[in-house]
């Protein structure tokens, strides 16, 4: 009869790493397959953020902001509503306009300081326009006297309309220090 089979066993060769360290590298480093590519995937993840947030940035100039700025042309009623040798501020909130009636006629001034831009108040009892700002002082006409303000406030466009009343066009603006103040549009002869 043939002998009895042998049981046969494997040997592991003394040359060949053990089981529990398949997948190391053998410099001893200890980076294994799996984190080298987890690596990578993070990399190439930072890569397509970057880039979408460049091409983000890039589709934005598309879409611009856009102002709505307050109408630059108004009407102002007509001649006879304002009374000679005062100062209407009615229109001070919504245009930045005071209204001014004198002698010389009827005239439409800005109301923003020409030292910084701050609103200034009329004072009627003294009859003067004063900056709260830095103290600009300026007379019914829109000369200054007072302050650091270094020139008169600027007078808008005024016209007639056809109908009789009054524009005030603030696109346009006279300076007293060019001459501009004579112009037939800086003031309305009534």
């Amino acid at each position: 009869m043939p002998e009895a089979t042998e049981k046969k066993t494997a040997t592991i060769a003394p040359s060949s790493p053990p089981p529990a360290a398949l997948g190391k590298a053998d410099d001893g480093s200890g980076v294994t397959r799996r984190s080298f590519f987890s690596w990578i995937s993070i990399g190439w993840l930072a890569f397509v953020t970057a880039t979408g947030g460049f091409f983000t940035m890039m589709l934005r100039f598309f879409f611009p902001n856009v102002l709505f700025e307050p109408i630059q042309t108004f009407r102002a009623g007509s001649p006879d509503e304002y009374q000679a040798g005062e100062v209407d501020l009615r229109w001070k909130g919504k245009f930045g306009v005071w209204i001014v009636r004198d002698d010389e006629g009827i005239y439409a001034l800005s109301t923003v300081c020409t030292h910084l831009g701050c609103t200034p108040n009329w004072l009627a009892a003294e009859q003067k326009f004063k900056c709260p700002c830095h103290g600009s002082g300026f007379r019914k006409t829109g000369i200054n006297f007072e302050g650091p303000a270094p020139r008169p406030l600027e007078r808008y466009r005024i016209v007639l309309a056809d109908d009789g009343q009054i524009i005030v066009d603030k696109t346009k603006k006279y300076q007293q220090e060019k001459g501009q103040w004579g112009d037939p549009e800086a003031f309305l002869k009534v």
